[in-house]
């Protein structure tokens, strides 16, 4: 296994990921006794020393720290039946980011934390990152993934036997129809008032895009955990993918994807746009210009 793929397989092994807890409304969270144990500390005080390095740094990173590191207590039998409530912290990814980070070097296990929690906190970062992008650059992100993603796709579904042109066409079809409630490639290309050279997947919102990709993966991922082969269960293991999708979509009261707005511009435009501006940006002003002859 490369280190790509141990760092992608991290979640669903690393002894950190299975002591995380979630509130009822979904939101994740660790104990921090939790985290003291497997972090090898017999003794609550010495964790506690930690915890509070940890809160200091988060203050000086100009986090909350109510919000990081939620105070809370724990029951615990005291004998003869009795119960007593003990110190206990909530701690959210980031206070444990910051807690491995401080925590005694010297345990072994403390560098496992510390390479998963820096792992997990800075695709959070990154996710973040892309709510907060502009749509025409969310667009361009999510095309990119598109291209990657159906390129693995081909690949998986030319091992299940879906080799020629005209078959992958009918392979695609059979996602598209799932996804867009029995519509094909060329009924989404009429219904954006597309020409006949233009690309579909050029002419997407970002909402619509990140839907295609969620169907493209879980069709390569189901094609290949399966073992599907032959054109006629590829076809339908795509088509169920799709339908997935859009159930899903509907579950959660979202627009459609066949009524998703199609963008004014396409992702060559927004493309050939960035392109212009980045010379612009590494073109020197007349004033550097000036400067320059002076020197």
């Amino acid at each position: 296994m490369s280190s790509h793929d141990e760092i992608t397989d991290m979640s669903h092994r690393s002894p950190f990921e299975a002591i995380r807890r979630e509130t009822e409304d979904g939101n994740e969270y660790w104990s921090a006794r939790d985290l003291s144990k497997l972090l090898g500390y017999a003794k609550w005080d010495k964790f506690k020393i930690a915890i509070e390095r940890a809160k200091k740094a988060c203050e000086n990173s100009k986090q909350a720290v109510s919000g990081h590191f939620l105070q809370s207590g724990k029951l615990i039998s005291a004998g003869k039946g009795a119960q007593r409530t003990i110190e206990d912290y909530h701690l959210s990814r980031y206070a444990c980011y910051l807690l491995v980070e401080n925590a005694d070097p010297s345990k072994p296990i403390v560098a496992l934390g510390q390479a998963y929690f820096a792992i997990q906190t800075r695709r959070q970062e990154l996710a973040d990152q892309l709510t907060e992008l502009p749509e025409d650059q969310l667009r361009l992100i999510r095309r990119s993934q598109m291209s990657v993603l159906n390129n693995q796709l081909a690949e998986a579904a030319q091992g299940a036997g879906v080799i020629q042109p005209v078959d992958f066409a009918i392979f695609q079809d059979h996602g598209y129809m799932g996804l867009y409630g029995g519509l094909k490639a060329k009924d989404i290309h009429g219904r954006k008032d597309l020409k006949p050279d233009q690309e579909i997947l050029d002419w997407m919102d970002s909402d619509e895009l990140a839907a295609n990709a969620f169907r493209a993966s879980l069709a390569k991922q189901k094609i290949e955990r399966e073992q599907v082969k032959g054109k006629e269960r590829a076809n339908q293991a795509h088509h169920e993918m799709g339908k997935l999708v859009r159930k899903t979509i509907e579950q959660a009261g979202a627009t459609l994807p066949e009524d998703m707005p199609t963008p004014e511009k396409s992702i060559q435009q927004l493309q050939s746009e960035e392109k212009k501006q980045l010379q612009q940006r590494s073109q020197p002003s007349l004033f550097d210009e000036t400067e320059n002859k002076l020197e």
